[in-house]
């Protein structure tokens, strides 16, 4: 008997990918062997972006260019637009959002195939939902915050109406008024997460150039070990193959400043992170509802 498929188109937005230092080919890379097609939305860049994109070499990506809102500076919502952008061009079944930053391992393709294939026709189930590991300041080190989202939604239907308000995430709608988060599924497949771990420099210059889609500015240096301790921890799994070339000979955990001065929001997070180690609690924000299956 002939297995059932389905049809999944993956897209991203970039800008200035290569200057701000995004491992957006290995992004890019470790999605397409899962997916029929990859739209990548790339905006005026002043670097080699768009000639990288192309190196790759593959029929599956399509290239389109926009334009950036740069009087837009409510809440990153131009991040929203330019995600709605790359997502309407999709015409797959489901629609698999992949940031700039996020790679996929290899490991996990078949497990996000099967669910496609087996929820594409259950009504109740709109997206899937990701485990997320958010490295900082090495490859050897994770983030653990009740801060930190630890789960979110990277596929939704294509066949339902939704919109992004600030990139991250999917509002459903209902109506012509009335939003929700969309109802998902949670995977045991896993997001990897590398924006924290490119040089100090690079993320100044990223803020440099993005803070203004915040109506703010970025004038300070960036010094990541100005972070809690507390929610730092040792990874002792394997990246993705694509990612193996980053790996360096850390061996430790990241070194936060022993003088750093905890904040009201870092010593209401050591209190949760407590809390959730004696009640199995998880008071990570999700911007999804679960389904239960």
């Amino acid at each position: 008997m002939k297995k059932e498929q389905t049809t999944i188109s993956a897209f991203t937005f970039l800008r200035n990918g290569e200057m701000l230092g995004y491992p957006f080919i290995e992004s890019i890379k470790s999605v397409l062997p899962l997916v029929d097609e990859f739209i990548v939305n790339i905006g005026p860049c002043e670097d080699n972006t768009v000639a990288l994109v192309e190196a790759i070499d593959n029929k599956k990506i399509k290239i389109i260019h926009s334009v950036w809102n740069e009087k837009m500076h409510a809440r990153g919502y131009v991040y929203g637009q330019q995600k709605m952008i790359a997502q309407f061009n999709c015409s797959g079944d489901w629609a698999f959002y992949v940031e700039a930053d996020e790679v996929i391992h290899e490991n996990d393709i078949e497990n996000i195939r099967e669910a496609t294939i087996k929820y594409r026709d259950d009504n109740e189930v709109e997206a899937i939902a990701f485990n997320y590991l958010h490295f900082y300041g090495n490859m050897k080190t994770n983030l653990n915050s009740p801060s930190w989202y630890r789960s979110e939604t990277r596929i939704i239907k294509n066949s339902i109406r939704t919109y992004a308000p600030d990139g991250l995430y999917w509002i459903v709608l209902k109506s012509k008024k009335i939003g929700r988060y969309p109802k998902a599924i949670k995977l045991d497949a896993t997001i990897f997460h590398y924006g924290w771990v490119r040089s100090e420099e690079q993320t100044d210059l990223k803020l440099q150039k993005v803070s203004k889609y915040w109506k703010k500015t970025h004038e300070e240096r960036t010094d990541y070990s100005q972070i809690d301790y507390k929610t730092l921890r040792k990874f002792t799994g394997t990246h993705p193959k694509i990612m193996q070339k980053h790996v360096s000979d850390e061996t430790e955990v990241f070194i936060a400043d022993p003088n750093y001065k905890l904040t009201k929001k870092d010593k209401r997070n050591r209190l949760l992170l407590k809390i959730e180690s004696i009640f199995k609690n998880d008071f990570s924000k999700k911007h999804y509802s679960i389904v239960k299956r």
